[in-house]
């Protein structure tokens, strides 16, 4: 397997998708797949520097993280980029109100936030609360401000439960955009600014890091232009055409979260 070897020489870091690599959601929790819970332990019991990097947005940061050590993950909030906190600091930095669009586990992420006269929209994974009533409101708001801001924590296309899949922040972002005609900012997977953060936490270059997620474009694709390698394992959104993307290639694709740690502690050293 010399060619696992070669894609994989030189990685000191790792950063970790959740959901569909950890994980499959469903209402009121989640089932953890198959040899993940071990996997991130053997991880984290190695040289590499391990981090978790999810564009979850309908839990905060904190009720995800006690999810999964429910669920029997070491994980600890510390550990975790997520999108809302990135927000949340943007927000502050350019005098942003927002209008909140996002699901109720995650309001308590913007306490601190003044939300009265809002000059911005921001919109998350929102679930059912993306009604036309609710997207139509944000629709109007955008279009009253002289300079509309739309920012979007994620541009997903869909997730996976183990009820099948469900249609993810990206296409409601995509409305509000053709709409309005204005592009969002995206706080989370794929942007650059995310990714980089991710690194500078776990105190790595990014060709020093891997990613390993599920989604082709946002995990793979998304961390290769910031100069990472990322592999793509076939669970959680997975699809079988996504090894032919005429976009985007993953360094390499793998059955699960399992065979991929298998790979990095055979070869990592090599």
């Amino acid at each position: 397997m010399a060619v696992w070897g070669e894609r994989l020489a030189g990685v000191r870091g790792v950063l970790l998708d959740i959901s569909g690599v950890l994980f499959d959601g469903c209402t009121g929790g989640g089932v953890p797949i198959p040899g993940s819970v071990e996997a991130v332990a053997r991880l984290k019991q190695s040289h590499l520097k391990v981090r978790f990097c999810t564009n979850e947005s309908q839990k905060s940061r904190g009720k995800l993280v006690g999810l999964l050590q429910r669920l029997g993950f070491d994980i600890s909030e510390g550990e975790v980029t997520s999108p809302a906190p990135a927000a949340c600091q943007i927000l502050k930095e350019q005098g942003l109100r927002p209008h909140l669009l996002v699901h109720d586990e995650i309001l308590s992420e913007f306490d601190k936030i003044d939300t009265s006269n809002p000059n911005c929209v921001l919109i998350a994974d929102a679930g059912d609360a993306f009604s036309y009533k609710n997207m139509n409101k944000a629709f109007q708001l955008l279009m009253e401000l002289e300079n509309p801001v739309l920012i979007s924590l994620g541009k997903g296309r869909y997730y996976k439960e183990t009820s099948g899949l469900m249609l993810d922040v990206g296409a409601y972002m995509k409305a509000l955009e053709y709409a309005c005609g204005i592009e969002a900012k995206v706080v989370g997977k794929p942007s650059p600014e995310f990714f980089k953060n991710a690194l500078q936490v776990l105190g790595v270059e990014a060709h020093q890091a891997i990613m390993i997620g599920d989604d082709i474009v946002g995990d793979v694709g998304g961390a290769q232009r910031c100069g990472m390698r990322a592999l793509q394992v076939r669970t959680g959104k997975f699809r079988p055409s996504d090894e032919h993307h005429p976009e985007v290639k993953a360094d390499g694709y793998v059955d699960n979260l399992a065979e991929a740690v298998d790979l990095l502690l055979q070869h990592v050293d090599k």
